[in-house]
């Protein structure tokens, strides 16, 4: 897994950046327009022997979602199908302690399968548990948010 010093490396120049958002507004006026399923290749120096390379649209929706986040020079990282990760990496993630992980996963709020003596949480368990954990913390405001206003102690 590629580490935050890695991530932020690869942020783009301003330039590059400009770049990269009319790279995504021409993909996405191609795709808006056409039911193509490939993008011809150009060479300047051999027009008549283009290459072509055959691309799946969500392949080139992702394309576009991924150069959207580059023009707002936002750091990218790619997770393969079915990654694990360490109690520390997940902790990381969550931007909380190691062991409130631990806690989670000996409460049965989050999956977990062990490697001899270690745990490895799926990626996707641990974006499914951070929703969870968003959508808790909404709802937690909002009852406040309701309890100040019964209570007149809205600024």
């Amino acid at each position: 897994m590629a580490t935050q010093n890695d991530a932020l490396d690869n942020v783009l120049t301003a330039e590059e950046a400009e770049l990269a958002k009319i790279a995504q507004r021409c993909l996405m006026k191609a795709l808006d327009h056409s039911r193509a399923q490939k993008i011809v290749l150009l060479d300047e120096t051999t027009l008549d022997d283009a290459p072509t390379l055959e691309v799946p649209p969500k392949a080139l929706r992702l394309f576009a979602d991924l150069l959207g986040a580059m023009s707002r020079r936002q750091a990218i990282a790619l997770v393969p199908q079915g990654h694990e990760l360490t109690t520390q990496d997940a902790a990381a993630m969550l931007n909380v302690s190691r062991p409130f992980v631990i806690k989670q996963i000996n409460d049965g709020k989050l999956t977990c399968r062990k490697v001899g003596r270690h745990r490895r949480i799926e990626f996707e368990e641990l974006m499914r548990f951070r929703q969870q954990m968003k959508a808790e913390s909404e709802t937690a405001l909002q009852a406040l948010t309701d309890q100040a206003q019964a209570l007149n102690l809205e600024d």
